[in-house]
């Protein structure tokens, strides 16, 4: 029995698109007010510290640690957030590409008063994330910096049996380990006895990966990572709860960017895993990176930066707090019913790319 019939398809046809443009319109955060996430607002003068350490005079923006922003996404986060009149410093490990970055974020500055600095490090090394909060504070007149966002990541796709187990290691160490080191050293200041009750707002925004909502064939080394991280998110929104209302959990989930690092992560990227993504729209790291932005200023906590994105979300929520209960909730049960198709289809050319390619360990003979 068919439940399409000529009596209902239009009616059906025009729900639907009335709902698809309530998400995405809700999803760029065009029904939003208020701006949660102001960089240039007014925040409480910072303690008192030496003046010989004073690079620049203090002024009223919101400080901005962002991490792996060198180039792609970060970069052009740190951009948008210049000229929207933060603060900004930003954590690498290559110091040319570091300083390469910092005149361009410059240059994007809407006030003179604004300050701008950047740090060396890999913070795949557990240590590191403590030294880099101490450095900022430092820079930041003694005053912990007010928003981190953990953009630091890699992909290394590969089908898991061909995978080495120190792929799969150094995968972690990248992608979850970075940031949760990240996330442990500044809640460890900004939930201390004498901080947890500031009135002052601060945010500690993760990026995962819409992989983390619907992982495909190839990406095992990588969406386990980015799925913890999401889980991390879930957890730290409510633990902190015992702590402080002022601080507030986010996770971004881009798609595909056109990044020199996407276009290295292609090359060795398996045929097959080319194949299910080809619908995922490529986009700009700048498109991205305001859409990221514009989440955050909605007041969003898990953010998506496209509408493939958003469906991929709506098939997940899971127990995760809801951006908007009613228009959250209402999507996921349409979307749980079309991604039923999706799968069959996606799962159908999984085992079609099998029996015409034969068994996974002749791929790299037959491409040679």
């Amino acid at each position: 029995m068919s439940f399409i019939t000529p009596e209902n398809i239009i009616p059906a046809t025009i729900a639907i698109s009335v709902i698809t443009i309530g998400v995405t319109a809700y999803m760029m955060g065009l029904f939003s007010r208020k701006n949660h996430f102001d960089v240039a607002g007014k925040v409480p003068s910072p303690p008192a510290f030496p003046l010989q350490l004073l690079q620049s005079p203090i002024n009223d923006s919101q400080t901005v640690l962002l991490t792996g922003a060198s180039s792609g996404m970060g970069l052009s986060v740190a951009k948008q957030l210049s000229a929207k009149g933060a603060n900004i410093g930003i954590v690498a490990r290559n110091v040319g590409k570091l300083e390469e970055a910092l005149t361009v974020i410059k240059s994007s500055a809407s006030s003179p008063k604004q300050t701008f600095q950047y740090f060396s490090a890999d913070l795949t090394a557990a240590s590191e994330a403590s030294r880099i909060v101490a450095e900022v504070t430092t820079w930041n007149h003694g005053a912990a910096p007010d928003i981190v966002w953990c953009m630091t990541g890699a992909s290394d796709p590969k089908l898991f049996l061909d995978a080495s187990r120190e792929t799969l290691r150094s995968q972690m160490d990248v992608n979850y380990w970075a940031c949760a080191d990240m996330a442990h050293a500044i809640l460890k200041d900004w939930l201390s006895p004498s901080s947890a009750r500031s009135p002052n707002e601060r945010h500690l925004i993760f990026t995962s990966t819409t992989l983390a909502f619907y992982p495909i064939v190839g990406y095992s080394p990588y969406s386990p990572c980015k799925a913890a991280m999401r889980s991390l998110c879930d957890t730290l929104s409510q633990e902190i709860l015992l702590y402080s209302d002022s601080v507030k959990i986010h996770t971004v989930f881009p798609g595909s960017i056109d990044t020199p690092g996407f276009a290295q992560e292609n090359i060795g990227k398996p045929a097959i895993t080319k194949k299910l993504e080809e619908p995922d729209p490529v986009q700009t790291p700048e498109d991205v990176a305001k859409a990221a932005i514009a989440g955050l200023e909605g007041g969003q906590y898990l953010i998506t930066v496209n509408f493939i994105g958003a469906a991929m979300r709506a098939c997940a929520w899971g127990g995760s707090v809801r951006n908007n209960w009613v228009v959250d909730t209402l999507f996921s049960f349409i979307v749980g019913v079309v991604f039923f198709f999706i799968q069959w289809d996606m799962n159908g050319q999984v085992r079609k790319y099998g029996k015409t390619h034969g068994h996974p360990s002749t791929y790299a003979k037959q491409s040679a």
